[in-house]
C-alpha cells in the first residue's frame, strides 16, 4: 500500500505585467517636459499676435513717448479709425465675393476629379494626378506675365466686368485661386476616397445607382470631414491671398481686404498701432471660420489614422 505524496501548490505570483520604465515614451517625466516645450512654442508662436492685439488698444503718441514695452495709453479709437480710413466694409464684401465662390468651385471640381482618380483605374490615372499637382510646384511669380497678358486679352461682357476683360474683375481672382488650389485639394480628397470600402460601390451598382449618384449621394457625405478640413484651409489661403490681388486688380474699390491694409500707411510715417488694429480686423473672419469648423477640421486631419 503506497501513500500519495501531496503536490505543493505553486506560489502565488504577483502581476507580471511589464512595468513602465522611468524615462520611457509614456513616462510622466517626459510628458511634463513635452508639455512645457509645447507651451513655450505655442507662446512664442502667439506672441506677435498677442502683442499686436495689445498695441492695437494703445495710442501711437503714448507708445512713441514711453516705448512699446510700456503699458498704458489705452484707447479703442484705433479700430474706429482703421475701419473708416481703410474702408473695410467695402473691401470685406469684395473678399467675400472672391473667397466664397473660389472655395466652393475648388472643392466641387477637386472632388469630381478625386472621385474619378479613386474610383476608376486606367492607364493615365497617376499622370492626371501629376498634372493637377503641377500647379502647386510652380511659383506664382513665374506665371505673372503670361497670366496677366492672357487675362487682358480675354473679353467679358460689361455686366460681368467694367473693363470688358478679365482684368479688374472678381472672376480673375476666383479662377486664379481655383486653378492654384485645385491640385492640392484633388490630392487630399483622392487619398481619402481611396480609403472608402469598395463593397459599398458594388452594392450601389447592384441597386442600379449611376456614377453621378455614387458620387453625389454616396461619396460626398462620407468625405464630409475632409471637405470641412479643406474648406477651412482654403478660406484661409484665398482670403489672405495678396499677390494676385495686387497684380490683377488695379481699381482700388475692387481690392480685397488684405490689400486694403495699404490704406493705413501714411506718406511720411506709419501708425503701427493703427495697422495692428486693422490687421486684427482682417484676421477676425478667418478665426471665426476656423473655430466654427474646428471639430470637422480636426476629424478630417485624423481620418484614416486608425484604419485597421
Amino acid at each position: 500500500m503506497t501513500t500519495g505524496t501531496a503536490v505543493a501548490a505553486p506560489p502565488a505570483t504577483k502581476d507580471t505585467a511589464p512595468k513602465r520604465r522611468e524615462g520611457g515614451v509614456m513616462s510622466k517625466r517626459r510628458g511634463t517636459v513635452a508639455t512645457v516645450i509645447m507651451a513655450l512654442l505655442a507662446l512664442a508662436w502667439l506672441f506677435p499676435l498677442l502683442w499686436a492685439l495689445i498695441n492695437s488698444f494703445r495710442e501711437y503718441a503714448y507708445t512713441q513717448a514711453n516705448g512699446y514695452l510700456s503699458f498704458g495709453g489705452w484707447t479703442t479709437s484705433n479700430y474706429e479709425q482703421a475701419w473708416t480710413q481703410a474702408n473695410f466694409g467695402l473691401h470685406m464684401k469684395n473678399s467675400l465675393l472672391i473667397t466664397i465662390p473660389a472655395v466652393l468651385l475648388t472643392l466641387l471640381l477637386s472632388s469630381m476629379v478625386a472621385f474619378v482618380l479613386a474610383r476608376f483605374s486606367y492607364r493615365f490615372n497617376l499622370a492626371l494626378l501629376g498634372v493637377f499637382l503641377a500647379a502647386n510646384l510652380l511659383p506664382p511669380q513665374a506665371l505673372l506675365i503670361p497670366v496677366f497678358r492672357m487675362f487682358r486679352e480675354v473679353p467679358l461682357p460689361l455686366f460681368m466686368s467694367d473693363s470688358g476683360s478679365m482684368l479688374n474683375s472678381f472672376w480673375a481672382l476666383i479662377l486664379v485661386n481655383t486653378a492654384f488650389q485645385l491640385g492640392f485639394c484633388t490630392f487630399v480628397l483622392s487619398n481619402y476616397m481611396k480609403t472608402l470600402p469598395h463593397e459599398i460601390y458594388e452594392s450601389a451598382e447592384l441597386d442600379g445607382a449611376s456614377v453621378w449618384r455614387q458620387y453625389w449621394q454616396l461619396t460626398m457625405p462620407l468625405v464630409r470631414p475632409a471637405l470641412a478640413a479643406l474648406a477651412t484651409l482654403q478660406v484661409t489661403w484665398v482670403y489672405n491671398e495678396f499677390f494676385w490681388a495686387t497684380v490683377l486688380i488695379q481699381q482700388g474699390d475692387k481690392l480685397p481686404v488684405t490689400s486694403a491694409l495699404n490704406n493705413l500707411r501714411g506718406q511720411f510715417f506709419t501708425d503701427t498701432n493703427l495697422v495692428a488694429a486693422g490687421s486684427i480686423i482682417v484676421a477676425l473672419p478667418v478665426l471665426v471660420v476656423f473655430f466654427a469648423l474646428q471639430k470637422q477640421f480636426v476629424s478630417g486631419l485624423t481620418l484614416g489614422s486608425t484604419k485597421g
